[in-house]
Protein backbone atom coordinates (compact mmCIF):
# COMPACT_ATOMS: atom_id res chain seq x y z
CA UNK A 1 0.00 0.00 0.00
CA UNK A 2 1.06 3.66 -0.61
CA UNK A 3 2.14 5.35 2.59
CA UNK A 4 1.13 8.86 3.15
CA UNK A 5 2.93 11.69 5.89
CA UNK A 6 1.65 12.08 9.51
CA UNK A 7 1.32 15.84 10.20
CA UNK A 8 2.15 16.26 13.88
CA UNK A 9 0.13 18.14 16.34
CA UNK A 10 -0.19 18.56 20.18
CA UNK A 11 -3.24 16.16 19.26
CA UNK A 12 -0.66 13.23 17.80
CA UNK A 13 2.10 13.45 20.75
CA UNK A 14 5.45 12.34 20.31
CA UNK A 15 7.24 10.90 23.29
CA UNK A 16 10.72 11.24 25.32
CA UNK A 17 12.62 9.54 22.80
CA UNK A 18 10.79 10.21 19.20
CA UNK A 19 14.30 12.73 18.67
CA UNK A 20 16.43 9.56 19.26
CA UNK A 21 14.70 7.46 16.91
CA UNK A 22 14.20 9.38 14.32
CA UNK A 23 18.06 10.29 14.24
CA UNK A 24 18.41 6.69 14.41
CA UNK A 25 16.15 6.66 10.93
CA UNK A 26 12.76 5.79 11.33
CA UNK A 27 11.30 5.60 7.95
CA UNK A 28 7.36 5.42 9.25
CA UNK A 29 4.68 5.98 11.96
CA UNK A 30 1.29 5.48 12.68
CA UNK A 31 -1.18 7.00 15.49
CA UNK A 32 -1.71 4.64 18.55
CA UNK A 33 -3.61 6.39 21.29
CA UNK A 34 -3.13 9.56 20.01
CA UNK A 35 0.58 8.77 19.98
CA UNK A 36 3.39 8.48 17.35
CA UNK A 37 4.12 4.70 17.09
CA UNK A 38 7.22 4.21 15.01
CA UNK A 39 6.53 1.22 11.97
CA UNK A 40 9.94 0.64 10.43
CA UNK A 41 13.16 1.42 10.38
CA UNK A 42 14.71 -0.54 7.29
CA UNK A 43 12.74 -3.34 5.44
CA UNK A 44 10.09 -4.95 7.21
CA UNK A 45 11.28 -8.33 6.12
CA UNK A 46 14.78 -8.04 7.34
CA UNK A 47 13.50 -6.44 10.87
CA UNK A 48 11.44 -9.80 10.93
CA UNK A 49 14.74 -12.05 11.06
CA UNK A 50 16.73 -9.72 13.07
CA UNK A 51 13.43 -9.92 15.98
CA UNK A 52 13.44 -13.56 15.33
CA UNK A 53 17.61 -13.92 15.81
CA UNK A 54 18.97 -11.25 17.67
CA UNK A 55 17.60 -8.08 20.01
CA UNK A 56 15.41 -4.83 19.40
CA UNK A 57 14.37 -2.12 21.49
CA UNK A 58 10.83 -0.51 21.31
CA UNK A 59 9.46 2.95 21.80
CA UNK A 60 6.28 1.79 23.09
CA UNK A 61 5.25 5.15 25.21
CA UNK A 62 1.52 4.67 23.09
CA UNK A 63 0.87 2.15 25.54
CA UNK A 64 -0.70 4.38 28.11
CA UNK A 65 -1.17 3.27 31.52
CA UNK A 66 -4.14 4.56 33.58
CA UNK A 67 -3.51 4.70 37.37
CA UNK A 68 -6.57 4.12 39.31
CA UNK A 69 -6.31 4.60 43.33
CA UNK A 70 -8.41 4.92 46.49
CA UNK A 71 -10.57 2.88 48.49
CA UNK A 72 -12.97 1.62 45.99
CA UNK A 73 -9.98 0.89 43.08
CA UNK A 74 -10.33 -2.86 43.27
CA UNK A 75 -14.14 -2.61 42.83
CA UNK A 76 -13.58 -0.10 39.51
CA UNK A 77 -11.20 -2.28 37.80
CA UNK A 78 -12.93 -5.42 38.52
CA UNK A 79 -16.06 -3.83 37.21
CA UNK A 80 -14.32 -3.15 33.86
CA UNK A 81 -13.14 -6.88 32.73
CA UNK A 82 -14.76 -10.37 32.82
CA UNK A 83 -11.82 -12.00 34.45
CA UNK A 84 -11.74 -12.88 37.79
CA UNK A 85 -9.21 -10.62 39.98
CA UNK A 86 -10.13 -11.22 43.46
CA UNK A 87 -6.71 -13.76 43.80
CA UNK A 88 -4.32 -11.19 42.18
CA UNK A 89 -1.06 -10.00 43.38
CA UNK A 90 1.10 -7.40 43.86
CA UNK A 91 3.70 -8.59 41.39
CA UNK A 92 1.85 -9.87 38.43
CA UNK A 93 0.21 -8.62 35.45
CA UNK A 94 -2.58 -10.23 33.80
CA UNK A 95 -3.99 -10.02 30.77
CA UNK A 96 -7.66 -8.69 30.64
CA UNK A 97 -10.49 -8.17 28.11
CA UNK A 98 -12.40 -5.07 28.84
CA UNK A 99 -16.12 -5.17 28.12
CA UNK A 100 -19.02 -3.02 27.90
CA UNK A 101 -22.77 -3.30 28.85
CA UNK A 102 -23.37 -5.40 26.01
CA UNK A 103 -20.27 -7.89 26.31
CA UNK A 104 -18.50 -6.15 23.54
CA UNK A 105 -14.73 -5.74 23.91
CA UNK A 106 -13.63 -2.23 24.78
CA UNK A 107 -9.92 -3.01 24.91
CA UNK A 108 -7.56 -6.07 26.02
CA UNK A 109 -4.86 -4.42 28.39
CA UNK A 110 -2.31 -5.32 31.13
CA UNK A 111 -3.07 -4.83 34.53
CA UNK A 112 -0.55 -4.26 36.94
CA UNK A 113 -1.77 -4.70 40.62
CA UNK A 114 0.84 -2.27 42.48
CA UNK A 115 -0.87 -2.44 46.24
CA UNK A 116 -4.52 -3.17 46.85
CA UNK A 117 -5.32 -0.08 46.51
CA UNK A 118 -3.34 1.42 43.19
CA UNK A 119 -3.85 -0.16 40.05
CA UNK A 120 -2.17 0.38 36.32
CA UNK A 121 -3.84 -0.55 33.18
CA UNK A 122 -1.45 -0.26 30.58
CA UNK A 123 -3.83 -0.09 27.55
CA UNK A 124 -4.12 -0.91 24.05
CA UNK A 125 -5.47 1.49 21.13
CA UNK A 126 -9.27 2.62 22.53
CA UNK A 127 -9.80 5.53 25.15
CA UNK A 128 -10.19 3.29 28.58
CA UNK A 129 -9.71 6.76 30.34
CA UNK A 130 -12.98 8.01 29.65
CA UNK A 131 -14.72 4.75 30.08
CA UNK A 132 -13.17 4.17 33.64
CA UNK A 133 -14.18 7.76 34.57
CA UNK A 134 -17.73 6.97 33.34
CA UNK A 135 -18.23 3.86 35.38
CA UNK A 136 -16.87 5.74 38.39
CA UNK A 137 -19.02 8.82 38.29
CA UNK A 138 -21.91 6.46 37.86
CA UNK A 139 -21.09 4.21 40.26
CA UNK A 140 -19.94 6.85 42.72
CA UNK A 141 -16.72 5.48 43.67
CA UNK A 142 -14.29 6.96 46.15
CA UNK A 143 -11.15 6.53 43.35
CA UNK A 144 -8.52 8.69 41.58
CA UNK A 145 -8.51 8.08 38.03
CA UNK A 146 -5.36 9.72 35.69
CA UNK A 147 -2.88 8.78 32.79
CA UNK A 148 -0.17 8.14 34.53
CA UNK A 149 3.34 10.27 33.12
CA UNK A 150 5.10 6.80 32.16
CA UNK A 151 6.81 5.87 28.96
CA UNK A 152 7.59 2.42 27.95
CA UNK A 153 10.45 0.57 26.15
CA UNK A 154 10.21 -2.71 25.28
CA UNK A 155 13.36 -5.55 24.94
CA UNK A 156 12.37 -8.09 22.61
CA UNK A 157 13.81 -11.10 20.89
CA UNK A 158 16.16 -14.11 22.20
CA UNK A 159 19.18 -11.83 22.87
CA UNK A 160 17.55 -9.62 25.10
CA UNK A 161 17.51 -11.94 28.37
CA UNK A 162 21.57 -11.66 28.21
CA UNK A 163 21.17 -7.65 27.09
CA UNK A 164 19.09 -7.57 30.28
CA UNK A 165 21.30 -9.41 32.74
CA UNK A 166 24.42 -7.22 31.37
CA UNK A 167 22.52 -3.94 32.49
CA UNK A 168 20.46 -4.97 35.67
CA UNK A 169 22.34 -8.10 36.74
CA UNK A 170 21.54 -11.93 37.09
CA UNK A 171 18.46 -11.04 38.79
CA UNK A 172 16.86 -9.82 36.53
CA UNK A 173 16.58 -13.66 34.86
CA UNK A 174 15.17 -14.76 37.41
CA UNK A 175 11.60 -12.60 36.44
CA UNK A 176 8.96 -15.14 35.49
CA UNK A 177 6.60 -14.26 32.52
CA UNK A 178 3.92 -11.93 32.96
CA UNK A 179 5.78 -10.87 36.70
CA UNK A 180 7.16 -7.36 37.37
CA UNK A 181 9.49 -5.93 40.29
CA UNK A 182 11.71 -2.83 40.41
CA UNK A 183 15.59 -2.52 38.81
CA UNK A 184 17.66 -0.38 39.69
CA UNK A 185 20.16 1.81 36.71
CA UNK A 186 22.57 4.46 38.12
CA UNK A 187 20.52 4.90 41.17
CA UNK A 188 17.56 4.98 39.32
CA UNK A 189 14.50 2.62 39.78
CA UNK A 190 12.68 1.18 37.18
CA UNK A 191 9.40 -1.21 37.17
CA UNK A 192 10.37 -3.76 34.44
CA UNK A 193 7.72 -6.82 33.51
CA UNK A 194 8.51 -9.65 31.60
CA UNK A 195 5.91 -9.34 29.10
CA UNK A 196 5.69 -7.40 25.17
CA UNK A 197 4.11 -7.63 22.05
CA UNK A 198 6.52 -10.23 20.61
CA UNK A 199 6.33 -13.82 21.01
CA UNK A 200 10.53 -14.15 20.60
CA UNK A 201 10.21 -13.04 24.36
CA UNK A 202 11.76 -9.80 26.45
CA UNK A 203 10.76 -7.17 28.77
CA UNK A 204 8.82 -3.73 29.03
CA UNK A 205 10.44 -1.04 31.32
CA UNK A 206 7.94 1.37 32.14
CA UNK A 207 9.92 4.86 32.53
CA UNK A 208 9.01 7.58 34.94
CA UNK A 209 12.08 9.50 35.15
CA UNK A 210 12.78 10.73 31.48
CA UNK A 211 15.87 12.04 31.85
CA UNK A 212 17.22 8.61 33.69
CA UNK A 213 14.96 6.80 30.78
CA UNK A 214 16.84 8.88 27.86
CA UNK A 215 20.28 7.29 29.46
CA UNK A 216 19.08 4.23 29.65
CA UNK A 217 18.15 4.14 26.22
CA UNK A 218 21.87 5.36 25.30
CA UNK A 219 23.36 2.70 27.60
CA UNK A 220 21.48 -0.06 25.95
CA UNK A 221 23.24 0.30 22.56
CA UNK A 222 26.45 0.76 24.37
CA UNK A 223 26.31 -2.59 25.53
CA UNK A 224 24.27 -3.88 23.07
CA UNK A 225 26.53 -3.91 20.67
CA UNK A 226 27.65 -7.54 21.24
CA UNK A 227 24.16 -8.81 20.71
CA UNK A 228 23.55 -6.77 17.52
CA UNK A 229 21.23 -4.47 19.02
CA UNK A 230 18.65 -2.05 16.66
CA UNK A 231 15.54 -0.19 16.96
CA UNK A 232 12.64 -1.68 16.13
CA UNK A 233 9.11 -1.89 16.63
CA UNK A 234 5.90 -4.23 16.97
CA UNK A 235 6.34 -6.67 14.09
CA UNK A 236 2.97 -7.44 12.18
CA UNK A 237 4.46 -11.03 10.61
CA UNK A 238 6.05 -12.01 13.63
CA UNK A 239 3.04 -11.24 16.37
CA UNK A 240 0.12 -12.71 13.52
CA UNK A 241 2.06 -15.93 13.37
CA UNK A 242 2.51 -16.46 17.30
CA UNK A 243 -1.63 -15.35 17.42
CA UNK A 244 -1.19 -11.84 19.42
CA UNK A 245 -4.18 -9.93 18.92
CA UNK A 246 -3.85 -6.33 18.32
CA UNK A 247 -7.06 -4.12 19.29
CA UNK A 248 -8.05 -1.84 16.35
CA UNK A 249 -7.52 -4.10 13.83
CA UNK A 250 -8.16 -7.68 15.15
CA UNK A 251 -11.20 -6.78 17.54
CA UNK A 252 -13.42 -3.84 17.91
CA UNK A 253 -16.58 -3.17 20.38
CA UNK A 254 -18.59 -4.83 18.15
CA UNK A 255 -16.66 -8.19 18.88
CA UNK A 256 -17.08 -10.28 22.09
CA UNK A 257 -14.89 -12.25 24.58
CA UNK A 258 -16.27 -15.44 23.36
CA UNK A 259 -15.73 -14.63 19.64
CA UNK A 260 -11.76 -13.58 20.05
CA UNK A 261 -10.81 -16.58 21.77
CA UNK A 262 -10.75 -15.58 25.71
CA UNK A 263 -12.86 -18.30 26.79
CA UNK A 264 -10.75 -18.70 30.10
CA UNK A 265 -10.70 -15.35 30.76
CA UNK A 266 -14.31 -15.23 31.32
CA UNK A 267 -15.24 -15.87 34.82
CA UNK A 268 -19.15 -16.37 34.33
CA UNK A 269 -19.99 -18.94 37.58
CA UNK A 270 -17.91 -17.33 39.57
CA UNK A 271 -19.19 -14.47 42.58
CA UNK A 272 -17.94 -11.44 40.83
CA UNK A 273 -19.12 -8.58 39.51
CA UNK A 274 -18.82 -7.06 36.50
CA UNK A 275 -20.31 -4.68 33.55
CA UNK A 276 -21.49 -7.17 30.97
CA UNK A 277 -21.77 -9.98 32.59
CA UNK A 278 -25.19 -10.92 31.92
CA UNK A 279 -25.11 -9.91 28.03
CA UNK A 280 -22.05 -12.50 28.36
CA UNK A 281 -24.35 -15.32 29.86
CA UNK A 282 -27.17 -14.13 27.36
CA UNK A 283 -24.50 -14.88 24.27
CA UNK A 284 -23.22 -17.90 25.56
CA UNK A 285 -26.25 -19.13 25.94
CA UNK A 286 -27.72 -18.89 22.45
CA UNK A 287 -24.16 -20.07 20.97
CA UNK A 288 -21.11 -18.19 19.56
CA UNK A 289 -21.63 -17.79 15.85
CA UNK A 290 -18.42 -16.65 14.76
CA UNK A 291 -14.62 -16.72 15.84
CA UNK A 292 -11.20 -15.00 14.98
CA UNK A 293 -8.99 -17.51 12.97
CA UNK A 294 -5.25 -17.59 12.03
CA UNK A 295 -5.12 -17.68 8.59
CA UNK A 296 -2.68 -18.52 5.56
CA UNK A 297 -3.22 -16.33 1.78
CA UNK A 298 -1.87 -17.34 -1.66
CA UNK A 299 -0.64 -14.09 -2.21
CA UNK A 300 2.04 -12.04 -1.55
CA UNK A 301 0.43 -8.58 -1.81
CA UNK A 302 -2.28 -7.54 -0.20
CA UNK A 303 -4.46 -4.29 0.47
CA UNK A 304 -6.77 -4.29 3.37
CA UNK A 305 -9.69 -2.31 2.45
CA UNK A 306 -12.61 -4.40 3.07
CA UNK A 307 -11.60 -7.96 2.79
CA UNK A 308 -14.01 -10.55 2.77
CA UNK A 309 -13.56 -14.45 2.72
CA UNK A 310 -16.08 -16.53 0.58
CA UNK A 311 -16.62 -20.15 0.58
CA UNK A 312 -17.03 -21.73 -2.91
CA UNK A 313 -20.13 -20.55 -3.56
CA UNK A 314 -18.87 -17.20 -3.30
CA UNK A 315 -20.74 -16.44 -0.18
CA UNK A 316 -19.11 -14.42 2.41
CA UNK A 317 -18.39 -16.21 5.64
CA UNK A 318 -15.94 -13.61 7.35
CA UNK A 319 -13.26 -10.76 7.24
CA UNK A 320 -9.97 -10.49 7.09
CA UNK A 321 -8.65 -8.22 10.40
CA UNK A 322 -5.03 -7.90 9.68
CA UNK A 323 -2.29 -9.60 7.17
CA UNK A 324 1.29 -8.68 6.56
CA UNK A 325 3.86 -11.56 4.41
CA UNK A 326 5.59 -13.89 6.33
CA UNK A 327 9.28 -14.45 5.48
CA UNK A 328 9.06 -18.07 7.15
CA UNK A 329 5.92 -18.88 4.86
CA UNK A 330 6.53 -16.74 2.22
CA UNK A 331 3.19 -15.74 1.30
CA UNK A 332 0.52 -13.66 3.38
CA UNK A 333 -0.57 -14.41 7.06
CA UNK A 334 -3.47 -13.08 8.57
CA UNK A 335 -6.47 -13.14 11.40
CA UNK A 336 -10.40 -13.24 10.18
CA UNK A 337 -13.35 -13.42 11.89
CA UNK A 338 -14.96 -16.23 10.38
CA UNK A 339 -17.96 -17.84 10.41
CA UNK A 340 -18.49 -20.98 13.44
CA UNK A 341 -19.36 -23.69 10.94
CA UNK A 342 -16.48 -22.90 8.49
CA UNK A 343 -14.33 -23.10 11.44
CA UNK A 344 -12.71 -26.44 10.94
CA UNK A 345 -8.57 -27.34 10.64
CA UNK A 346 -7.25 -26.44 6.84
CA UNK A 347 -10.61 -25.45 5.66
CA UNK A 348 -9.98 -23.59 1.79
CA UNK A 349 -12.33 -20.62 1.06
CA UNK A 350 -11.03 -17.66 -1.53
CA UNK A 351 -10.85 -13.99 -0.67
CA UNK A 352 -12.05 -11.10 -2.80
CA UNK A 353 -8.53 -9.21 -3.05
CA UNK A 354 -9.44 -6.07 -5.39
CA UNK A 355 -12.19 -7.70 -7.37
CA UNK A 356 -10.00 -10.94 -7.97
CA UNK A 357 -10.65 -14.31 -6.55
CA UNK A 358 -7.68 -14.99 -4.39
CA UNK A 359 -7.66 -19.19 -2.82
CA UNK A 360 -6.24 -19.44 0.81
CA UNK A 361 -4.43 -22.89 1.00
CA UNK A 362 -6.23 -23.30 4.58
CA UNK A 363 -6.43 -21.66 8.44
CA UNK A 364 -5.25 -22.66 11.38
CA UNK A 365 -6.87 -24.27 14.47
CA UNK A 366 -8.32 -21.27 16.64
CA UNK A 367 -6.13 -18.35 17.92
CA UNK A 368 -4.61 -19.78 21.61
CA UNK A 369 -1.72 -17.69 22.82
CA UNK A 370 -0.15 -18.46 26.27
CA UNK A 371 -1.40 -14.94 27.01
CA UNK A 372 -4.88 -15.67 27.26
CA UNK A 373 -4.12 -18.30 29.46
CA UNK A 374 -1.76 -16.27 32.40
Amino acid sequence: MKNFYISKSRRVRSTPFTKKIEEQGVKSYTVYNHMLLPTSFSNVDEEYLHLKRDVQIWDVSVQREIEISGKDAHQLVQLMTCRDLSKSKVGSCYYVPLIDSNGGMVNDPLIYKLEDNIWRVCIADSDVLLYAKGIAAGKKLNVKIFEANIDTLALQGPKSFKLMEDVFGKEISELKFFKYNFFKFKNNKFLISRSGFSKQGGYEIHVENVKAGLELYDYFFEVGKKYNIKPGAPNHAERIEGGLLSYGNDMLISDNPFECGFEKLVHLNDNVEFIGKDSLKKILKNGVKRKLMGVKINSDTLNLTSVDLLNKKKQIIGNLRSAAFSPTFKKIVGIAMINKEYCKNKEIFNINLNDNLVRSEEHTSELQSPMYLV
